[in-house]
């Protein structure tokens, strides 16, 4: 019996029996995924790079898929995010009948929701251990002194993590008060001389900042490289991510 359920936008998706072959367009979901149901995942975008040696069929980027060859995979299910993945794409791929499970995530709290009901309610495999771990772990205080940071994602034109984000959430849950917090724009472009905080983070994704690309614009402060995974993602990375992130920021 085909029953519906709600993805993470209310859109009701048809579910006759857990998903076998899925094909994910998020780099986080595709590492959640290969972690605790390989067997399942079919294919993959280009920038899925974790858990390392993922070998599956490529269907091109999070922004431009190729549709017709996620349909050659057959896959029961395609898994997608708000941010991430353009509507038209998932529209397009919904309209050639492939279901579509879309996530939608802002905060800390949120991906471990949105987590637990794709593994439990749509793959019926309950709750992955490393999902309790990563719970278990941002859910503890920070004992260290708050302080403000900034967290350029791009630069010509320079671009920061803004408010309503996942990033963000994530920066508090660190002791870190991110200085662009507010507005409507939740990725603003802004000016150097805008970037009045203690810390700068430079994580290599979606721009690559690296010791002599980055740390330079900021002068008489504090820079730290850190890998956007740590930052981004929130698949298994989020278990160990706290505890990471804390070795390279505390001084």
């Amino acid at each position: 019996m085909t029953v519906l359920l709600a993805d993470d936008l209310g859109h009701l998706v048809p579910w006759a029996g857990p998903p076998r072959r899925i094909v994910s367009l998020v780099p986080s979901l595709s590492e959640a995924l290969a972690v605790t149901v390989p067997e399942r995942l079919a294919g993959v975008t280009d920038w899925c790079t974790h858990p390392p040696g993922l070998d599956l069929p490529r269907v091109r980027g999070t922004k431009n898929p190729d549709r017709a060859a996620i349909a050659a995979l057959r896959p029961d299910l395609v898994v997608a995010n708000q941010e991430e993945n353009r509507r038209l794409d998932v529209d397009r791929l919904r309209a050639a009948g492939v279901p579509v499970w879309v996530t939608a995530i802002e905060s800390v709290d949120q991906a471990l929701d949105s987590l637990r009901r794709l593994f439990a309610e749509v793959l019926s495999v309950g709750e992955p251990d490393w999902l309790r771990v990563a719970a278990a772990e941002w859910s503890r205080p920070v004992t260290w002194a708050r302080r403000t940071v900034a967290v350029p994602i791009w630069r010509d034109p320079w671009m920061v993590v803004g408010p309503r984000t996942f990033t963000g959430d994530l920066l508090a849950r660190l002791g870190l008060d991110n200085v662009f917090d507010t507005g409507a724009d939740r990725y603003p472009r802004v000016d150097l001389d805008e970037v009045r905080a203690d810390l700068v983070l430079l994580p290599d994704e979606p721009y690559v900042f690296t010791p002599d690309d980055g740390p330079e614009a900021f002068p008489g402060r504090r820079t730290v490289l850190v890998p956007g995974r740590q930052l981004t993602w929130y698949g298994p990375s989020l278990a160990t991510a706290r505890e990471e992130l804390l070795d390279l920021l505390v001084e």
